[in-house]
């Protein structure tokens, strides 16, 4: 039969002694198959050359009429409602990716689609403040282009750090699976590919680390082949401009030839879109269109700047705190200055380390060479910041010898300085991808190159005297510990960021003496750049195992990675010699998602330290003003090295009994250091104030986005349908929610069938977002509903004795006052878009009629809908009188065919109408859709009026 079998998407065919719902196929030589619960699991292809040699068979088949043996209760009823919506993932609605969807999504974050969905080809800077959820957006509009068919493949290029979370992050929310293609993970992976495929190409999804990707011998093959949406993470590690290192350089080369394509579609994501300096900002906006890095922001005509917002959001949470009447909870910030004073012997060892760095600037002959001489700078400002850090710190960067990273001696007749390189060891440049931990060894010795015995015998006292202060006169490490046990006592569990390796694990070891005493109550650990992003996670995964948790880390996670869920408090051990970095820091845990109201901040801050008053002083108090002041970071707008030489002038000014010295020979300006950072700062404010008025988007109206919502819930089911449906099941299944007050829940036991995917262990949720601390958030796609869903629709349909959830009712109740027949009916629609794209679509619906088969009388389905989900039994009937009763009206079910015909006609006049409405907005071409006939009637329910009716 198969030969003369017009095999058309939406079907219902039979093969393999089971019937199936043909779904559209990208390959046109194989019929792609899923069951007719819907189970995506299951979908099964079958070669059309193995129907013409008659190897298998497909026939037509219609969808299985409910038997009238399968009658049960209302409730059993409103579970296959609610397990028939909640399964579909191919919505009907003019968004198909809600469907889905597997968190609670806040109404503006829909408004990047809508903007992606705008552009011909998708070139979108998202500059969204951090903790918005610039992950969210992009996934969603990633999800939203491989629903629609408009990309096949998808890549994420990020800083290797981030790799494993995306991967989480696109696989748990959007349903993508990707992989991690990395140094780690590469060897592993190419084995698995084919002689004839390429890594970048065997694998639909990837996520790339961008310094891998960027590698020459790897750079072409990628761009090759390169899949047809781009999602860069950081991207401001991929600005160019005269004062980024070769790195950056090759990283911006990269994306530069990837958007070369002119039909690449590319999202750049960066909470920090550019470094107060113009030439950066504009290079990365010239990736998404060239003729961009010429514009002159300050002076943009108004069709420019309506062309550039096309293509660039930025928002600030105040723009989205209250959005739609929706609130988003995001928590209140608080901070505090922790003060303590140098031991007697820390600040003997300063004033030495000091009085030796001035005299290594100050003492230069002019036989030295400009490298030599700056190479004594930088080794007296590592010195400094190295020893201020910890003692640890201190003693790692003065022991080592002979260390030497290829190429980087610089000899008497070195015509250059790596400046670069010296300030990664020092500065905290936050427009790197990997961030720089390892103590400033190979900067000291760079300084060494000009050396005399003296001052290397000098470099040997210093690391005696910091032996000597290791943990007990050490106060600025007693300041952290008592900081760090009031808010244990709280119920904080805050997060230490150091800037070296060395001090973190001196922290860390310090605080495991003082907490760990029994076992179990307070875990210690720390998380440096000296470990790889696979030990990171695997202790960072322990760490959350325990109650009360405490992370001691370097800056090598102050980038991206969330860690919200987790921690509700921060302390600065070593404060950052950037703002942005203070910002990259607590925005791990101040963010969207966390549980906590209110999250702590601490500056640890020595009073008579000073390289912390300097920094204090030049930076980072001026940085939380301008935080609580326009609610954002403002970086600013100088390259590292001109921002730590104010920084190292601010300090040798604050010494009141040692010589002043000058470094204003090291600038090329002749104002202060100081008010020079700060009056380019006040520049970058108030350009910042000014560009965010110019780039609001004014074009997408909140209430456009809010009917897509609300009609999304209609279809897809809301989240209270979630809760109902997930606390009836359980009960059915006899492993009932218990209700642990405060929107928690405990499910006691997970029944056998959900076990190979949530475990056998008891589970704490919530149905509300964000969870609290240590429970589950359940939406829509969580492994339980899903689950759940499958497990009681499958069951539905195979199960004639005694299902679980009823496709047959009868029930006597007081809601309705004529006998009234509700059908619980799946719709499938076929939508073709003017790129000739056919896409299958699908819906519940309930609709509803009083009298006869004959002569039905039609309800809105509206009240159809809300007469399933609320009638409410006031007696019982023998069963065997429901039997017949449905019996009977089984037998006319076929007078309704011209009716519901009609309404899936109808149904889909009103899906197109949504489609049309959204596309007015998104500037797209119309779609056509056409009813996929004849629908499936999943349930038939009786409402017989109760005794007090007429």
């Amino acid at each position: 039969m198969t030969d003369t079998l017009d095999i058309q998407p939406g079907s219902i065919v039979r093969c393999r002694n089971r019937q199936w719902v043909v779904l559209p196929s990208e390959n046109l030589d194989v019929v792609r198959l899923r069951s007719l619960s819907g189970n995506e699991e299951e979908i099964t292809g079958i070669f059309r050359q193995l129907l013409e040699m008659n190897l298998e068979e497909i026939s037509e088949a219609a969808f299985p009429l409910p038997l009238a043996s399968q009658v049960k209760d209302h409730a059993a009823a409103q579970l296959l409602m609610d397990a028939s919506r909640l399964l579909l993932r191919s919505g009907a609605g003019p968004f198909r990716c809600f469907a889905r969807l597997s968190l609670s999504l806040r109404p503006y974050q829909v408004v990047p689609l809508l903007m992606a969905l705008r552009l011909d080809t998708l070139r979108l800077l998202i500059a969204d403040d951090v903790g918005i959820g610039k992950t969210i957006e992009a996934g969603l509009i990633a999800r939203e282009f491989l629903d629609r068919g408009e990309v096949k493949r998808i890549a994420v290029l990020c800083p290797p750090h981030l790799c494993d979370q995306w991967q989480q992050e696109i696989k748990e929310k959007f349903h993508i699976d990707a992989v991690v293609i990395r140094s780690g993970t590469a060897s592993k992976l190419e084995r698995a590919v084919p002689n004839n495929e390429h890594i970048f190409s065997y694998y639909r999804h990837i996520i790339v680390s961008l310094d891998y990707a960027k590698a020459e011998r790897r750079k072409a093959s990628f761009i090759t082949h390169c899949p047809d949406l781009v999602i860069v993470d950081e991207a401001h590690t991929c600005a160019s401009g005269n004062n980024k290192s070769t790195s950056q350089q090759q990283r911006h080369q990269l994306i530069q030839d990837i958007a070369a394509k002119p039909d690449r579609n590319l999202i750049l994501l960066t909470a920090t879109p550019h470094s107060g300096i113009e030439e950066a900002f504009l290079s990365l906006l010239g990736l998404l269109k060239p003729e961009f890095e010429q514009l002159s922001l300050d002076s943009l005509s108004e069709e420019q700047r309506k062309t550039l917002a096309q293509h660039f959001i930025q928002r600030r949470r105040a723009d989205v705190k209250l959005w739609l009447g929706d609130e988003t909870p995001f928590p209140e910030r608080e901070y505090t200055e922790v003060a303590y004073k140098l031991s007697k012997e820390y600040k003997s060892l300063f004033e030495d380390v000091y009085n030796f760095a001035r005299g290594l600037v100050k003492d230069t002959t002019s036989e030295m060479s400009y490298a030599q001489r700056r190479g004594r700078y930088w080794s007296a400002l590592a010195l400094i910041r190295c020893v201020m850090s910890s003692p640890a710190a201190a003693i790692t960067t003065l022991s080592k010898k002979g260390i030497r990273e290829s190429g980087m001696s610089i000899g008497e007749d070195s015509p250059v300085m790596d400046e670069d390189l010296m300030s990664s060891y020092v500065y905290d440049p936050a427009d790197k991808e990997q961030v720089v931990d390892a103590a400033p060894t190979i900067v000291v010795e760079q300084g060494q190159e000009s050396y005399g015995d003296k001052e290397k015998r000098k470099l040997k006292e210093f690391v005696k005297a910091a032996e000597g202060l290791l943990f007990k006169k050490d106060s600025k490490l007693q300041a952290c510990i008592d900081t760090v046990e009031s808010l244990l006592k709280d119920g904080y569990n805050p997060i230490l960021w150091c800037r070296y390796i060395a001090t973190a694990n001196y922290v860390a070891e310090a605080l495991k003496q003082k907490f760990e005493k029994k076992k179990g109550e307070v875990r210690v650990i720390a998380i440096t750049g000296e470990l790889s992003e696979d030990e990171r996670e695997i202790r960072l995964e322990e760490l959350k195992t325990y109650s009360q948790r405490v992370l001691v880390a370097t800056d090598c996670l102050s980038e991206g990675v969330n860690l919200q869920t987790h921690f509700n408090a921060v302390l600065h051990y070593d404060l950052p010699w950037n703002p942005n970095r203070l910002e990259q820091r607590e925005g791990r845990i101040d963010r969207y998602g966390q549980p906590a109201d209110k999250v702590k901040t601490f500056l640890l801050l020595g009073q008579d330290n000073p390289v912390d008053g300097a920094v204090m002083d030049v930076l980072v108090r001026k940085a939380v003003q301008i935080h609580k002041t326009l609610g954002i970071t403002v970086p600013v707008p100088m390259d590292s090295t001109t921002v730590s030489e104010a920084v190292f002038k601010s300090l040798f000014d604050k010494v009141k009994d040692a010589v002043q010295l000058s470094l204003l020979d090291l600038l090329d300006n002749k104002e202060s250091a100081i008010d020079l950072v700060h009056n380019s700062w006040d520049k970058a404010v108030e350009r910042e104030k000014i560009s965010r008025t110019r780039f609001a988007q004014r074009s997408i109206r909140p209430e456009e986005v809010q009917q897509e919502l609300i009609d999304s819930d209609q279809i897809l089911g809301s989240q209270a349908d979630v809760q109902r449906f997930v606390k009836s099941a359980c009960e059915k299944l006899n492993c009932s929610l218990i209700d642990k007050k405060k929107g928690k829940w405990l499910l006691p036991s997970i029944p056998a069938f959900l076990q190979s995917s949530l475990g056998e262990k008891p589970l704490s949720l919530t149905f509300a977002h964000p969870a609290p601390l240590g429970v589950e958030y359940i939406g829509r796609n969580h492994p339980l509903v899903e689950g759940l869903a499958r497990h009681i629709l499958e069951d539905a349909l195979v199960n004639q004795d005694n299902p679980i959830a009823a496709r047959c009712g009868y029930t006597v109740t007081d809601a309705v006052e004529k006998r009234t027949t509700l059908l619980l009916v799946r719709l499938r629609h076929l939508l073709k878009s003017t790129k000739n794209q056919t896409i299958l679509a699908e819906e519940c619906a309930v609709i509803g009629f009083t009298g006869a088969p004959s002569q039905p009388k039609w309800l809105e389905p509206k009240i159809a809908s809300e007469l399933l989900k609320q009638a409410q039994p006031v007696t019982d009937t023998p069963k065997a009188l429901k039997q017949d009763e449905i019996s009977e009206l089984l037998e006319d079910i076929n007078l309704l065919e011209s009716d519901l015909e009609a309404f899936a006609t109808e149904r889909s006049q009103k899906l197109s109408q949504s489609h049309k409405r959204v596309r007015t907005i998104t500037k797209e071409g119309a779609i056509q859709v056409k009813p996929q006939l004849p629908m499936d009637i999943l349930g038939i329910f009786v409402l017989q009026p109760g005794k007090r009716k007429a």
